[in-house]
């Protein structure tokens, strides 16, 4: 389990009843949090003039906020510092197939392109429809409901406030 620390934004209730067997008592009050990650740097010189350079890459790719919805089991609060975790190998599993579909896709397309007409710009062109429909099937897989649960974030526990991560070398 790959852990991370973060911070609840937002709670938000969903009852959730059990239409097959209609018990009054299955109707459960789900919480769903709204959490942001908390960023931390190694060396405490992101955004200053000095340093790596990281800092400079940083503020054009990385410091917006990425909210993402969790299940709240441990009845968290809004402020709340939490230690969220996912699965390692729905980690592995999903970067293999962000990557490699789309590859494979844009190779067969190129494939049955050149089979069909062996001049250059059909070729390209069969690689760029194989690469959009890659992506494309990989959308509409990653939003369907059976591999997007596999990979919810869980929150796991609350985050202990002396428990500060810090970066020691020898």
């Amino acid at each position: 389990m790959i852990e991370q620390r973060a911070i609840i934004l937002s709670l938000e209730n969903s009852a959730k009843s059990d239409v097959l067997n209609n018990h009054d008592s299955s109707d459960t009050a789900q919480s769903i949090a709204t959490l942001e990650i908390e960023r931390t740097t190694a060396c405490g010189l992101c955004g200053q003039t000095r340093g790596c350079g990281n800092g400079i890459w940083g503020k054009i790719f990385a410091h917006q906020s990425t909210a993402f919805k969790a299940k709240n089991a441990i009845d968290a609060k809004v402020g709340d510092s939490v230690i969220v975790g996912i699965d390692e190998q729905a980690l592995l599993k999903g970067a293999a197939l962000l990557y490699f579909l789309p590859l494979v896709t844009m190779f067969i397309g190129m494939l049955v392109a050149s089979q069909v007409n062996a001049n250059h710009a059909n070729v390209l062109v069969g690689a760029a429809l194989g690469l959009i429909i890659g992506f494309a099937w990989l959308k509409g897989h990653v939003m369907s409901s059976a591999h997007y649960a596999n990979q919810q974030a869980v929150i796991l526990r609350l985050a202990d406030s002396g428990q500060i991560a810090e970066v020691k070398f020898s």
